[in-house]
């Protein structure tokens, strides 16, 4: 996705863009620091343990939570688990097509479930049944909806959210009361992206088609870093690559305000 994208951009459009960039001006009128508008919605799934559609912009991410019986892994075995996954519908961009995960698809589960796990966001000690036997496995589903530009900080946000209303459903299997999933501080992410030497947070959809290269950073609570991810072929200096952390550090004081209405 992110690779092809950037060969259907027309040569008008780029020139366009990049007479944008030198001027310093975005194709939407933000600020090069701006995001843009962000809305959270939990419990919008019934069925699902958790739940949440989160919109940034134009981009619509919906997380669904399911926990499930399995056995754990035999180096953790009083360990929960977890797994990430991410649909890229063409109901949501014509880019997009069925069949199997794309690379797109597994890079941005990926950078979803690293910020979660290293974050330790997820209490998964608290999640054994019976050790070496049996544990819960939290099944995070990632369905993007609208892409608009930057899935990656929509469908962690989306996650981070679903995570936090989410239910261990005991009682489906008789052994006790249902009870909340224990999390503990979410992580937040912040992407930036760089083109014609310009960079911005929170591309759009024309931004992240003429990206060169891409940087995502995941923040605990006390703003310190728990993963990062540099995409596509290009680069980004030691300064610049500390500049985005500093701004990213900002902004995730701002997003996790959010998160915890």
């Amino acid at each position: 996705m992110w690779d092809t994208e950037v060969k259907r951009v027309s040569a008008v459009k780029r020139d366009y863009l990049a007479r944008l960039a030198k001027e310093g001006k975005r194709p939407d009128g933000r600020e090069a620091d701006e995001y843009r508008p962000i809305k959270i919605e939990k419990n919008v799934i019934k069925n699902a343990e958790g739940s949440a559609r989160v919109k940034i912009g134009d981009t619509m991410v919906l997380a669904g939570i399911k926990l499930e019986i399995g056995e754990p892994y035999p180096d953790s075995p009083n360990e929960g688990a977890m797994s990430t996954s991410a649909e890229l519908p063409p109901l949501a961009s014509p880019e997009f097509e069925y069949g199997p995960p794309t690379p797109s698809a597994i890079e941005l589960a990926r950078v979803v479930d690293r910020g979660i796990r290293e974050s330790k966001y997820i209490k998964l000690d608290k999640l054994c049944i019976e050790e070496g036997k049996e544990v819960w496995i939290v099944f995070i589903d990632l369905h993007v909806l609208d892409y608009d530009g930057n899935l990656f900080d929509a469908c962690s946000l989306a996650a981070s959210a679903a995570l936090q209303n989410a239910i261990i459903p005991n009682e489906r299997h008789d052994i006790g009361k249902n009870e909340s999933l224990p999390v503990g501080s979410p992580p937040v992410s912040c992407t930036f992206v760089k083109y014609e030497d310009f960079i911005v947070v929170d591309p759009c959809l024309e931004e992240d088609a003429i990206a060169q290269a891409r940087f995502t950073v995941a923040l605990d609570e006390n703003g310190d870093i728990r993963a990062m991810q540099k995409g596509l072929s290009g680069s980004f200096t030691v300064d610049e690559i500390k500049n985005n952390i500093n701004r990213a550090k900002i902004h995730a004081k701002n997003i996790r305000k959010l998160l915890e209405e």
